[in-house]
């Protein structure tokens, strides 16, 4: 369960982000921001449902699958194929996720 919420979290940041990169990169209007806005709130909402003893070992692991994700939306949004350096990244970003996460502690 843990990684749905990942992925969601993800998704909901980047999109908020994103709305906020076309409002002044790529001259959208200011309407953007409106979703952009409820996107981030679900982004944060969504990270405090992750099983966690320690806020902060949960923010660390997601940035791993933050990253993946971002280079997802890279391909798939924004039309441009990850390298095999982004793609190299990620990999070594989502193995120190495992090794945030998967460690039985207490």
């Amino acid at each position: 369960m843990t990684l749905v919420i990942y992925s969601l979290a993800a998704l909901a940041e980047i999109a908020g982000c994103f709305a906020f990169w076309a409002w002044l990169k790529l001259d959208r209007s200011p309407l953007w921001l409106v979703p952009g806005l409820a996107s981030l709130a679900l982004f944060a909402w969504l990270l405090t449902l992750v099983p966690s003893d320690a806020a902060g070992r949960a923010y660390a692991a997601y940035g791993g699958v933050y990253i993946a994700a971002s280079l997802s939306w890279l391909w798939m949004i924004e039309g441009q194929r990850p390298d095999r350096f982004d793609l190299t990244g990620a990999a070594i970003c989502l193995a120190g996720a495992a090794v945030i996460l998967l460690p039985a502690r207490g």
